[in-house]
């Protein structure tokens, strides 16, 4: 009769070796807890959550990502549109122009946000 401890070795298992997972990190009731290694025990490592580095390569992926898309998205949109602003007229594919005013709409809501935080600046040194 099989009992919860008997287990089919798992295949390219060594026999006598620990499970692939580890050691659990709670008891199994029942069980005894495992012998102690002989071996010191390291300092806990430091954590490993962002950094700069770290996040100027996220940002790096994500921007080379965008731009393949936005490269996907002119090369679909050449058909020619004729533009026309104040004195100027001249033609370019559709997917430029587009991006050219998305652009130019950044650059207005850079410079609204500028003047937005020179004021608060301003404000703040004054007090």
């Amino acid at each position: 009769m099989a009992t919860s401890d008997d287990r089919t070795p798992e295949a390219g298992a060594v026999p006598g070796a620990p499970p692939l997972g580890g050691p659990p990190s709670e008891p199994v009731p029942g069980k005894p807890a495992p012998a102690p290694t002989g071996r010191k025990t390291t300092r806990p490592r430091k954590d490993t959550g962002s950094s700069r580095v770290g996040n100027a390569w996220i940002a790096l992926i994500i921007a080379a990502i965008l731009g393949i898309i936005l490269l996907i998205f002119i090369i679909q949109n050449s058909e020619s549109a004729d533009v026309e602003m104040l004195f100027w007229n001249f033609s370019l594919p559709l997917g430029v122009t587009i991006l050219l005013s998305v652009i130019a709409g950044a650059l207005v809501m850079a410079l609204v946000g500028g003047v937005r935080i020179m004021q608060l600046r301003r404000a703040v040194h004054k007090k």
